[in-house]
């Protein structure tokens, strides 16, 4: 207190700190740093959008040169007879249940412009061009093709990136060029939801891979099977597959892990966040470094950069890129009606997204029967979608081989551009390219090709020369004409051991037949038979 004689120098006792004050202050600045009780993320969102614009780029750029073999009027799954079969059966509801630009048109040159399109509004979004506008017409682009792509476009991370692509419309800035215009200060409700996102990515994964029961999970053996029997794998996948089972065990522990904890922490305090960021992106740089998954780990990597803020961006980020993100000040304030909207947004995510975890957590608590209602309406523009890859663990991998002959006695292989067929050949790394057929083929052998829709159309389009589906393979076997008969056998498909590869000079694989896949045709046997047996996917 001021001394009471003045004659004495005017003084200030300053009161003693409690201990535990002091104690908690101490805590908050371990857990958020000196100064960022109110983090700033502009360069967070400049930084994420550019990214995300060039995974739209590279999926939009894979997609270009195979939709004509894939859906086009030529192709495995042709999208203008689909459109007419789902338009026959529903009725004017099919524009709801698929919606697509393509119901204005299916033709092959409007498949090229939707991937076209695509690709040059991720390069706007890339160069901060009309970001708001890039990142929904991308959205809009890529949903198009999805919802005709059949089985060729269903993979987790096609819906995921049309929800990352969703959320990203109303997390862009409303400018038109960089570095021109005030810009409206990022959504933190948006940049909450991106997070949600990411937690449920990789604790749905997790979680999938408990509740599926499979014993490669519960007993961490799952990544001694993995590496061999994964879709695609890259060569450095046959080497880790050399490794002692411990090795198996703990790596399988260290997924688990990571995927059911560290995905708790993004919600955590500033720098606990920053240690999630780097588990989540630790291990999607594992993943991409022993398979192919396409776009898949990158745009995941891509959703952590929403776990950073400015601070942290600020000591990576050259000054001029920071000055065009911040663009000129002053910044305008976020109107009033976009604040509305995204908070409507958020409710209504939050409530969709219980239908997916709530089951998982407390199997007998079910939500109100307007809640399901409401997520079969929306499903189709995948706004909230259900993740969780490799529930069950495949621990054999059978193979298809396809060939093709002449005279019915010698048969030359067809090639994929990635699968395994030559026991010779060394697995490739070729993502973030996505070779969809390639994928498939995957899917098949596991399934039969009675419960593979699209491989009676495949054995037709190689009798018949297609230059659409070849264009999916790594060459053509038949360069003058088309074979006159073809077949497809399985095989069971492993990694070879460092001493197996010495004996059989350098072979990556060792495959043992199983048995026929699909009987040889032709086609005068297919012209051959009675109408009434003949698949109309194998009619000519």
């Amino acid at each position: 207190m001021p001394s009471s004689d003045p004659s004495l120098p005017m003084t200030t006792s300053v009161p003693t700190m409690p201990h535990s004050i002091s104690w908690r202050s101490r805590v908050h600045r371990w857990l958020h740093g000196q100064g960022f009780d109110s983090p700033r993320y502009t360069l967070t969102r400049w930084l994420f959008l550019r990214l995300l614009g060039m995974i739209y780029l590279s999926a939009f750029g894979s997609l270009w040169g195979q939709i004509h073999g894939l859906i086009g009027s030529a192709g495995l799954l042709p999208a203008a007879e689909f459109l007419n079969h789902v338009h026959r059966s529903l009725g004017s509801a099919a524009y709801w249940r698929f919606p697509t630009l393509a119901w204005l048109s299916a033709a092959d040159t409007s498949l090229s412009f939707l991937c076209m399109g695509g690709i040059i509004l991720a390069l706007l979004l890339m160069l901060d061009v009309y970001p708001l506008l890039a990142a929904g017409g991308a959205w809009l682009f890529y949903l198009s093709l999805v919802n005709i792509g059949q089985d060729f476009l269903l993979f987790q991370w096609d819906a995921l990136l049309l929800e990352t692509g969703f959320l990203a419309i109303f997390f862009a800035p409303a400018h038109a060029l960089p570095g021109r215009t005030p810009q409206t200060p990022p959504s933190r409700t948006v940049l909450w939801l991106l997070r949600w996102l990411l937690f449920r990515l990789m604790f749905l994964s997790g979680v999938v891979k408990l509740t599926s029961g499979d014993p490669t999970w519960r007993n961490l053996t799952a990544l001694a099977f993995h590496y061999e029997t994964q879709p695609l794998p890259s060569p450095l996948a046959w080497y880790l597959h050399q490794l002692p089972l411990t090795f198996h065990q703990l790596s399988t522990a260290w997924v688990l892990v990571v995927e059911l904890l560290a995905p708790f922490l993004i919600f955590a305090p500033r720098r606990i966040r920053f240690v999630a960021a780097g588990f989540l992106i630790a291990l999607q740089l594992f993943i991409l470094l022993t398979g192919n998954y396409t776009f898949f780990n990158l745009l995941t990597i891509v959703l952590c950069i929403v776990l950073f803020d400015d601070a942290v961006l600020q000591r990576v980020l050259p000054r001029r890129i920071q000055r065009l993100a911040q663009g000129p000040a002053p910044a305008k304030p976020t109107p009033v009606y976009r604040r509305w909207f995204t908070g409507l947004l958020a409710f209504t995510i939050l409530l969709l997204t219980g239908t997916s975890l709530v089951p998982l957590i407390a199997p007998s608590v079910r939500a109100p029967g307007a809640v399901y209602q409401l997520a079969r309406r929306l499903a189709p523009f995948h706004i909230v979608n259900s993740y969780g890859l490799f529930a069950v663990m495949t621990t054999e991998r059978p193979e298809i081989l396809v060939e093709g002959s002449m005279d019915g006695q010698t048969w030359v292989a067809y090639r994929f551009q990635a699968k395994p067929g030559d026991v010779h050949r060394a697995p490739r790394w070729i993502a973030p390219y996505h070779p969809r057929l390639d994928w498939q083929m995957w899917f098949a052998a596991l399934s039969g090709a009675d419960n593979t829709s699209w491989f009676n159309t495949f054995m037709l389009r190689l009798l018949q020369g297609s230059p659409d589906v070849l264009s999916l393979l790594d060459g053509n076997p038949f360069p003058e004409q088309p074979p006159r008969y073809v077949r497809a056998t399985l095989y069971d498909y492993s990694f070879t051991d460092f001493e197996m590869a010495r004996e059989n000079s350098g072979a990556w694989w060792q495959a043992r037949q199983e048995g026929v896949y699909f009987p040889v045709i032709s086609l005068e046997s297919i012209q051959e038979l009675p109408p009434w047996s003949v698949p109309g996917s194998l009619r000519p």
